[in-house]
């Protein structure tokens, strides 16, 4: 049985560490791969132009990130509590950093697409991973609720600053190095997770990887993210469209009947049981369904009606990250007064406010008159609703199942985001 003896506070030399620099190593991480699914959009046409891609197989730059990342994140989250949260996290990231690598050294469209592809498997294990270790390393409470609030504050900034970053990077430098900078980055955080990070965590009493639990998730995940990519442009009632959600259905359907038949489950269905866990992973998905469309019509907006430049419209998203960071980070101190419920009940309230704000922008509008003010609305409601959300999925989860809530929670994200933003 392996079950975890040391401190995760203490790294596998024996030496204490302090807690928040590891927080800070992990949240550098997630920041890479939240990153990396903004970053892109900016730079898409300089990459067709420099492969003389068609729009559909551009398209597969996109969506080949979504698909194996939203696909395989309840398998990493899993494997992460069975084989130990540190090994699956250096796994990830170390080969989301040769990914990255591959994909700024591609020689054509087809090799691009297949590292993107390998950086979304690679991001699915690291992401649930890091969240999972933050989850045993901080105390139920105050403490874990402010670590959760600078990962929330990452996670849902992180797209905003991707749209500046590839503005700058693809107008000053080139699109290549939209991934070579996760090269250095991703060095730094596998030297620092090798010094720091506890080689001890996994608590599992086995580690029998359900396969025929993992074909049946991944498999119906990644058909379901398919089919919402490929709607839009299909069509929503088009039969090759209905096929795909019928059989994504039917592997999800099947995967439930074998979760509750075998005897060592990749999901347990009883970590439903947690209400807290299966009403935040119900709101985190309308959340994300609908809010994360604003980034990409928005962007459209300011290019093509405002005129702005990538870089103007990429410094004119900073506002969601400033504000968002501001609330996320004061968020824990009114949790600490008032719990967490109160404040799943308001701040949803704000991005509703900031989303009917937003779909009333006309078109001879401006910036600060008609489209700051809705940032400002839906940057207030998400810092406080992502940073609630996943305070109350991951309260009274077990420690060896850290690693599947933190998967389950960013499932619902990915699923969320792709019924918004298809694109």
């Amino acid at each position: 049985m392996a079950k975890a003896k040391t401190k995760a506070a203490t790294s596998g030399s024996g030496k204490q560490t302090s807690h928040w620099l590891i927080l800070i190593l992990l949240a550098l991480a997630q920041f890479m791969v939240v990153l990396d699914i903004a970053i892109v959009n900016v730079a898409l046409p300089a990459m067709q132009k420099a492969f003389t891609m068609t729009p559909t197989s551009l398209q597969w730059i996109i969506t080949a990130y979504t698909l194996t990342f939203g696909g395989f994140l309840l398998l990493g989250g899993r494997a992460a509590d069975l084989f130990g949260r540190r090994r699956i996290f250096l796994i990830g990231i170390v080969l989301f950093t040769i990914a990255s690598l591959g994909s700024g050294l591609a020689q054509s469209g087809g090799m691009l697409i297949f590292f993107r592809a390998a950086q979304g498997l690679a991001g699915a294990f690291m992401s649930p991973a890091a969240l999972s270790i933050i989850l045993v390393t901080y105390k139920e409470g105050h403490e874990r609720n402010v670590a959760l609030a600078v990962w929330g504050a990452v996670a849902a900034g992180g797209a905003a600053v991707g749209v500046l970053l590839g503005g700058i990077i693809t107008q000053y430098l080139d699109w290549r190095w939209n991934f070579f900078v996760n090269v250095p980055v991703g060095i730094i955080v596998i030297i620092t997770a090798l010094k720091i990070l506890d080689r001890h965590e996994s608590e599992a009493e086995h580690n029998s990887l359900d396969l025929s639990g993992a074909v049946l998730a991944t498999g119906g995940l990644m058909l379901l993210v398919y089919a919402l990519v490929k709607a839009p442009t299909l069509g929503w009632t088009d039969a090759t469209t209905l096929t795909y959600f019928a059989i994504s259905v039917a592997a999800l359907v099947g995967f439930i009947v074998n979760e509750s038949r075998v005897k060592h489950p990749l999901m347990p269905l009883s970590i439903f049981k947690i209400r807290n866990l299966s009403g935040a992973n119900a709101l985190q998905l309308c959340m994300a369904a609908g809010m994360f469309s604003i980034f990409f019509f928005t962007t459209l907006y300011l290019q093509q009606i405002l005129g702005y430049s990538p870089i103007k419209t990429g410094f004119s998203f900073l506002i969601i990250p400033l504000v968002l960071g501001t609330v996320a980070t004061n968020v824990p101190r009114l949790i600490l007064k008032v719990g967490y419920r109160p404040i799943l009940i308001v701040a949803p309230l704000f991005v509703s406010a900031g989303l009917f704000w937003m779909s009333h922008i006309p078109v001879n509008g401006t910036f600060w008159g008609n489209v700051a003010p809705g940032m400002v609305l839906l940057a207030i409601g998400m810092g406080a609703t992502f940073v609630s959300v996943t305070i109350a999925a991951t309260s009274g989860v077990p420690h060896n199942e850290a690693g599947l809530a933190s998967g389950i929670l960013n499932t619902s994200q990915q699923v969320g985001g792709r019924l918004a933003w298809p694109y």
